[in-house]
This record gives structure tokens, C-alpha cells and sequence, in this order.
């Protein structure tokens, strides 16, 4: 039986993770559970999986939340998290939180030699060489839960980066895919929102119209897996059925492939080293008329060489890139700005900041601060 921290239990990939546990009641328990806001359904999870501690990092609702628990110790505050990942007992921490608020309870889960499940590729994104220094340091382990680093695990199968010629992040080109840029302001929030092939958050759906998803992914793989930017390529591949590719110096090529459904990784990262039989839809081969892929088109999706310029710059750079780039998204999601502006902005604030070359923790938090701060000028 494996327990777990659950932090951000109430978003789409922590409803996936309980459904996950749900499949398993007699390998999975679940120990703690964290949402930012979403008091009601984390009662209601609370009273499913009987966590032993049940957090809301925004403090407002702390007192609606304590009202309506019985049992678990009830914690708020974005210092929550790092309590719960510095003290409270488990075999795994799960982190589901988006955004740059996952960075501080990482680190504290990486200090204490945590195993830590990784849904949040921002804090990799913004942090990436100081999360792998503490991650050699403490003796820590990252499992990757987004489906394309997954996959690129499960392909290395523990064999060293000096052995990858090229690691190929696959994407299914997103929502916007078909569509001339001409026509990006034009549709709507919740044309934007339909994604051809995954069912996720919000903001990362956004970031799959823009291909920034895309770009985060491959500074994420530079870090994660130890492979300079130079040997990583983004492929457009429609179906969603290969979700990342390792070709080897010897020329052979491995792939990951399974039905685009977070489970997947999921339980791939709570059961790991073992693998553990699933229920979970397969890829039926003989209903797939093709496999098709295709370069990314970086005119009309500017976001993604973006990405690229941000991690062969180093320093804070990505975690400027990082934190300008959420708080667009955000005022597009209020409907403050316009699709195309989200790019727009982050350009102009990427442009703006002055690089720090070997940033500490405290340089990267800043960073993010002033890139999400400058983001409101160009609104």
C-alpha cells in the first residue's frame, strides 16, 4: 500500500489521479488532499478517501472548509503545502498544481528526499537547474506524469542521456491546429477551450492553442532528462496515439504509445518500478487508418521558438517566460486581452528583463513576480 500527498486534488489531473486510486483501493491510499479554492468538491473528496489532512491555500476559505470536515487536520495557507510536503508521512508526493505556486512545496519535497509525482512542469520550467541539483543532492526522484515525458521515461528505461541522439515531444497541434491565424481573434473563449484530443485545465488547454505547451515541454525534457535543447524536436502528430520518441546513437528509434488518457501516466508514476495491469481503454490498431506527423508551424504559432530562445538564453529566462506567459493567459481567460496578444505580451516582457545568469531560488520567485507584474503594462 502506497500513500500519497495529493496537492491540487480538485483539478483535472487530481480528479484523474482519485480515479486512478479508485481502480486500486488496495495498493493506493490517499493521505493528503490540497485545492486552492474549490471548497465543496474537496469535501466531497475528503469524505471519499478519508485523508488524514485536508489543506485549502487560500486562506478565505478556510473557515467554510474546517466547518464541513470531520476527521482530517485542516490546514490553509499557501505555506500549507510546504508543511505538508516537509512533515506529513508518504511514499509519494503527487504534484497537480498548475502554474508557478507548485515551485516552493517541489523544492521542499526535493529537500527532504521525497519521491515526487510531477504533473506541474512549470516549477521545471522556471527552476530547472536548481530542481536537478536537489534532486542529486537529497537522493530525490521526479516521476513525470505529463504523458509526452512519460513516455520518454518508459522509453530511456534508465539508460543515460549520452546514448539519445534526439528526443521527439510529440503534440497533436492543438485546438487551433486547422486554423489560419487570421482567425484566432475571432473564435471564442470556449472554441478555444475544445481540444481535439485531451480533456485538461483551462490554462493548459490555452497553452495548447498557442504550442507554448509545447515549448514548456521541451524545458522540462532538458532538464529532466539531462538532453541539451539542440538534440530536442517537437513533431505535430494529430492522432495523440505516440505521445514522445527517443532515437538512439545507434539509429533505432523507441515510442510510447497509448490512448490519450491521463491515467496512463498516472499509474505508471504511483505503481512505479512496478507495472501494474489496468482496465484503462488500449489502442485498438485496427481501427487506426494512419499515423501522421508534421513540422510545427512556428509562424503562426510564435510561442514555441519562443520557448526555445528562453532555454538556450538560461538563466531566469524561462522562469520570466514562464511567469509572463501565465499571467497573459489569465487576462485572456477574463477576457482582458485578445488571443493573439498573449504571444504579444510575452515577447515584450521577455524583451524587457535583464538576465540573471546563475539565479538562485530567490531570484527565480522574483522573477516570476516582476514578469507577472510587467504583463499588466501591456494590457
Amino acid at each position: 500500500m502506497k500513500d500519497i500527498i495529493l496537492f491540487g486534488s480538485t483539478g483535472s489531473v487530481g480528479r484523474n489521479v482519485l480515479d486512478v486510486v479508485r481502480h486500486y483501493p488496495g495498493r493506493f491510499r490517499v493521505r493528503a488532499i490540497s485545492s486552492n479554492e474549490n471548497v465543496s468538491l474537496l469535501v466531497e473528496q475528503a469524505e471519499e478517501f478519508k485523508p488524514a489532512v485536508v489543506a485549502i491555500g487560500n486562506e478565505r476559505f478556510y473557515p467554510g472548509l474546517k466547518d464541513r470536515v470531520a476527521g482530517p487536520r485542516v490546514y490553509s495557507g499557501a505555506e500549507s503545502l510546504e508543511r505538508l510536503a516537509a512533515e506529513e508521512p508518504a511514499d509519494i508526493v503527487f504534484m497537480a498544481i498548475s502554474g508557478t505556486q507548485a515551485l516552493k512545496p517541489l523544492v521542499t519535497a526535493l529537500n527532504r528526499g521525497r519521491t515526487v509525482a510531477l504533473a506541474s512542469k512549470e516549477p521545471v520550467v522556471s527552476a530547472g537547474m536548481i530542481i536537478k541539483r536537489l534532486t542529486e543532492e537529497n537522493s530525490s526522484r521526479i516521476l513525470p506524469v505529463d504523458s509526452e515525458h512519460s513516455a520518454v521515461m518508459q522509453c530511456l528505461a534508465g539508460r543515460s542521456s549520452e546514448d539519445v541522439r534526439t528526443l521527439y515531444i510529440t503534440g497533436s497541434g492543438g485546438p487551433l491546429r486547422d486554423r489560419k491565424r487570421e482567425e484566432f481573434d475571432s473564435l471564442s473563449i470556449d472554441q478555444i477551450l475544445d481540444h481535439p484530443k485531451w480533456d485538461m485545465g483551462r490554462k493548459i488547454t490555452v497553452d495548447s492553442a498557442t504550442l507554448m505547451n509545447k515549448g514548456l515541454e521541451v524545458i522540462e525534457a532538458r532538464w529532466l532528462f539531462d538532453v541539451p535543447p539542440e538534440r530536442i524536436k517537437v513533431v505535430i502528430h494529430p492522432e495523440a496515439i505516440i505521445h514522445s520518441m527517443v532515437e538512439f546513437i545507434d539509429g533505432t528509434i523507441s515510442a510510447g504509445l497509448f490512448r490519450p488518457d491521463m491515467r496512463f501516466p498516472i499509474l505508471r508514476a504511483l505503481s512505479f518500478p512496478a507495472v501494474i495491469e489496468s482496465d484503462f481503454p488500449r489502442v485498438n490498431f485496427s481501427v487506426i487508418n494512419g499515423l501522421s506527423f508534421s513540422e510545427p508551424d512556428t509562424d503562426r504559432f510564435p510561442a514555441l521558438e519562443a520557448a526555445f530562445e528562453a532555454l538556450r538564453a538560461g538563466g531566469t529566462m524561462p522562469a520570466v517566460l514562464n511567469g509572463s506567459n501565465e499571467a497573459a493567459v489569465k487576462l485572456f481567460l477574463e477576457e482582458k486581452i485578445r488571443f493573439t496578444d498573449i504571444g504579444r505580451i510575452v515577447k515584450k516582457v521577455v524583451e524587457k528583463h535583464s538576465k540573471v545568469n546563475d539565479p538562485s531560488l530567490e531570484d527565480i520567485i522574483a522573477s516570476e513576480k516582476w514578469s507577472a507584474e510587467e504583463v499588466l503594462r501591456y494590457c
